[in-house]
């Protein structure tokens, strides 16, 4: 393993596990955290990288972004080791410092390529100074054909506990969430299976009754795939998969604050309904982000870029080109909400329903050295992924 050189974050606010310290410092050895506190206790900076940075830049913990496709023309789904390397390397820039590869709706054999390069790259090529692979986010095949957004309609199967379980057998485990839509045959014996096998069962592509949804939380659901999106929607007689998720508590759900997914008023909504312990920022990115507008591949599909969407030819969006880190900023701008609220919602939060929140998701002592640093805009200015420096915007500019 490389040596990584500890480091010493001096001069700013640090946005701790409970507390905000205006002035404060952050040791970094090993890629773990050592210490934090104000700069008046700080002592024995010898054998550190100092680092000082402007008092009002702020030190937050490394966004997690469950679902993510893709970025800087790769994709989950390439199913080659560049592909992947291309992500690991790319999310840093928007604050991102891990995540889970997201596959999508195909023939079979394509996603079992695509299951068996993530499986191994994170086996093998997870490493300091990238953002971390933290697992796999199987979206579709199992969801509901009405719903199926840029999911492709031919390849879509009902829940198949046999096929699941050679998936996750060829990714050696690392399946760590699913997106069925649980009305489906099949769907509630699949969601009881990835329970009691510590699989996120995620509500997603679903056209379920708020009863259905209900007989899924009972069977151990406890996650909602962007909310809003390709869902049965609220009805004051049939309060759908979005009713669900604003009444049980037990789901948490995923929102992709673009302002082009859900609107800025419904995310207020949402917010409003399942505060800053309900919610996990996502982008359901695809290739296209950091890229010009023009045409792009998704799943076999073509996809086309402009003004901030990204649309099949019939107009149905296909993913999207945000950045978690201005997702970050938009939900603030879009509710009203604090720092700390949006924090909760894009690293407590995803670290939490990961079972990760041991070590990572906030910063504290003990943890992975995750560290993203704001500017007074609430820009990315920095990214630390596990002690390493990986992005410095005044370096990457040159």
């Amino acid at each position: 393993m490389t040596q990584i050189n500890p480091i010493l974050l001096k001069g700013i606010q640090v946005y701790a596990e409970g507390i905000i310290i205006e002035d404060g410092f952050i040791k970094i050895n090993d890629g773990k955290i050592v210490e934090i506190g104000s700069i008046n206790a700080l002592n024995d900076e010898t054998e550190f990288e100092v680092i000082e940075l402007p008092k009002h830049f702020k030190a937050i913990p490394g966004l997690i972004d469950v679902h993510i496709h893709g970025v800087n023309g790769a994709d989950t789904m390439d199913a080659t080791k560049e592909a992947l390397d291309t992500m690991v390397l790319a999310l840093p820039r928007e604050g991102t410092t891990s995540f889970l590869a997201t596959t999508m709706t195909q023939e079979g054999k394509q996603i079992e390529n695509a299951l068996i390069n993530a499986g191994q790259y994170i086996q093998n090529q997870n490493k300091n100074g990238q953002a971390e692979i933290l697992g796999i986010h199987l979206e579709g095949p199992f969801v509901n054909a009405k719903r199926a957004g840029a999911q492709p309609v031919q390849y879509i199967v009902d829940p198949n506990l046999t096929l699941f379980k050679e998936w996750q057998k060829l990714t050696n485990g690392n399946i760590k969430l699913v997106t069925l839509a649980p009305e489906q045959p099949g769907g509630l014996d699949m969601i009881r299976y990835l329970k009691e096998n510590g699989v996120i069962a995620s509500i997603g592509h679903t056209d379920a009754t708020y009863d259905q949804v209900n007989h899924a939380i009972d069977a151990g659901a406890n996650h909602a795939t962007h909310l809003f999106n390709q869902m049965r929607g609220l009805h004051h007689r049939e309060p759908g998969v979005v009713g669900a998720v604003f009444l049980r508590e037990e789901l948490k759900a995923e929102i992709i604050v673009d302002g082009v997914h859900v609107r800025p008023e419904m995310v207020k909504l949402a917010f409003k309904q399942k505060q800053r312990e309900g919610l996990i920022l996502i982008t359901d990115s695809m290739r296209a982000k950091c890229l010009k507008n023009g045409k792009y591949d998704l799943g076999g599909q073509e996809v086309i870029v402009k003004d901030g969407k990204a649309v099949l030819d019939d107009g149905t969006l296909a993913g999207s080109i945000l950045k978690l880190g201005h997702a970050l900023k938009n939900i603030i701008t879009f509710t009203g909400c604090s720092l700390e609220d949006a924090i909760e919602m894009a690293s407590a939060n995803p670290a939490k329903q990961l079972n990760i929140y041991h070590r990572k998701g906030s910063i504290s002592v003990g943890k992975d050295a995750d560290i993203v640093i704001l500017d007074s805009e609430l820009e990315v200015y920095q990214t630390i992924c596990r002690g390493v420096q990986t992005f410095n915007r005044e370096e990457n500019s040159k």
